[in-house]
């Protein structure tokens, strides 16, 4: 009998132990979500771009000219081509804090703001290259997904 009782003292310790292990992993469970939260963002860019297609001129100075038409603001992204590069892209409008960004006489950073937009781009004082292009209005739908409730 001894034997016995020995036996139902080790499977109460065994069991409360299990019951001690259930309790700490119920305590540090993540908390219960609330509705899934998502965020959005929306930037549109226009690639320009200028080449010298021969390679003709070498190293040479390309200004790039963004109007926005509704505004008439004029922004300038002034771009050193080497030698062997022959030309460059740039991407309107850039991060200001890329360095190479498109912005006013005033220092302002250009914006993707819908509506129309000439540009052209000089090399020594003359256009060599021009176009027009055109930011949509863009719309951003969140959905929230929430926790089934029962």
């Amino acid at each position: 009998m001894h034997t016995s009782t020995f036996a139902f003292s080790s499977r109460l310790q065994q069991l409360l132990r299990v019951a001690g292990l259930l309790l700490v992993m119920l305590a540090m469970r993540p908390a219960t979500a609330q509705a899934q939260t998502w965020m959005v963002s929306t930037d549109a860019y226009i690639r320009l771009g200028v080449m010298d297609k021969f390679g003709i001129l070498g190293t040479y100075t390309a200004k790039f000219m963004v109007t926005n038409q509704a505004t008439g603001k004029v922004y300038i992204l002034t771009k050193e081509i080497e030698k062997g590069q022959n030309g460059a892209d740039v991407m309107y409008p850039a991060d200001p804090t890329n360095g190479d960004y498109f912005k006013s006489e005033a220092g302002e950073a250009a914006k993707a703001q819908p509506g129309r937009y000439v540009w052209e781009c000089q090399v020594a004082g003359k256009r060599v290259v021009s176009g027009r292009f055109e930011f949509p209005v863009t719309a951003n739908d969140v959905t929230v997904v929430e926790k089934n409730r029962k």
